[in-house]
């Protein structure tokens, strides 16, 4: 973890709001609300209103598959230095069909030996939106060559929408909820 520490310290039940309850009650799986959650609870109106686009990235309203979706958020994830974003998307990536030779290749990068070119168009265009601010014509022409525009669309704000978490997790400090493993040491 960058921080030891967190700077937004999580929320525990007993320091709720009856507003920040119901706000959190829809969020608890398997009794337990993650860190990330009742770090942004500080702040109601913006939790909320980021919780609907946060849902629609990761949510199947969204037009790329669960699989090509976290790839892209493990790779933002990995550039970040996000450990909890990583540690959360390497469970999720998994359940989506991510190999754990697939989730090693994510921490090296595109050119690593066995992308097919569709998929390392999707982690270059991580590694692109990071660096550059933009998806190269190279890049895109691959992704459009199987996306439509819409999906091209996902995938850049998939990438956009974790670059942000990322950023808010980082700088908020927060640490990795029970049971999670971070980066490999």
């Amino acid at each position: 973890m960058r921080l030891t520490t967190p700077r937004v310290k999580p929320l525990q039940d007993n320091e709720l709001s009856e507003e920040q309850r119901e706000i959190m009650k829809p969020l608890a799986r398997n009794g337990a609300v993650f860190n990330i959650f009742r770090s942004m609870i500080h702040h109601p109106v913006l939790f909320k209103s980021w919780l609907t686009f946060a849902n629609y990235v990761l949510s199947k309203r969204s037009s790329i598959s669960a699989r090509d979706r976290e790839i892209a958020i493990l790779r933002i994830g990995w550039l970040c230095k996000a450990e909890y974003e990583w540690a959360q998307h390497v469970i999720i990536g998994k359940a989506a069909g991510i190999s754990d030779a697939e989730i090693d290749r994510i921490a090296e990068g595109p050119e690593a030996k066995g992308w097919s070119a569709f998929d390392a168009a999707i982690v270059r265009t991580a590694d692109e939106l990071h660096k550059d601010k933009i998806v190269s014509d190279a890049t895109w022409k691959i992704l459009s060559g199987r996306y439509n525009e819409a999906q091209c669309m996902d995938l850049v704000f998939a990438v956009g929408q974790y670059n942000l978490v990322s950023m808010a997790l980082n700088t908020f400090g927060v640490q990795l909820d029970p049971g999670l493993k971070g980066f490999k040491k």
